[in-house]
């Protein structure tokens, strides 16, 4: 699928995949951030999508940044919607303990591009929602771990 990207001269490069099995396309930093501990930053990427109807971006975070420093997105997924022309920012979050540099042109989250469903709700009684063998359960009711 061809998606148009435009990126403007702070942009470190388009969206890639690491890997021939890669899911998500690497998203890089436009410009350098200090995020403090307990922190959080938006990490402009210099880069706009005009994705099609019916489709969305969602951005993901990278594992070995929460592995290693503690480096997250708090709203992840976030997501790009397909009427979006603005630019893509990043929220990150640091959540380790001592400050975190964000670099022009680091790999600071995941892309996945995705069909997303559109559905029209159907108001009815409770009672007529059928049941299931969960049923009402919720929170930890199918199990818990070791």
């Amino acid at each position: 699928m061809d998606i148009p990207i435009s990126r403007d001269g702070r942009a470190a490069g388009l969206p890639l995949y690491a890997t021939e099995g890669s899911a998500g396309m690497d998203v890089r930093a436009a410009e350098e951030r200090v995020i403090e501990p307990g922190g959080r930053a938006l990490v402009p990427t210099g880069l706009r999508v005009a994705l099609p109807r019916g489709w969305e971006a969602q951005i993901r975070p990278r594992s070995g940044l929460a592995l290693r420093h503690g480096i997250v997105l708090p709203n992840s997924p976030g997501t790009i919607d397909s009427d979006y022309r603005g630019e893509i920012g990043i929220i990150m979050m640091n959540l380790g303990d001592a400050p975190f540099t964000v670099h022009r042109g680091d790999r600071i989250a995941q892309m996945v591009v995705v069909p997303v469903a559109r559905v029209e709700w159907v108001e009815v009684r409770p009672d007529e929602l059928g049941d299931t063998q969960r049923g009402e359960g919720g929170f930890g009711s199918t199990g818990g771990g070791a």
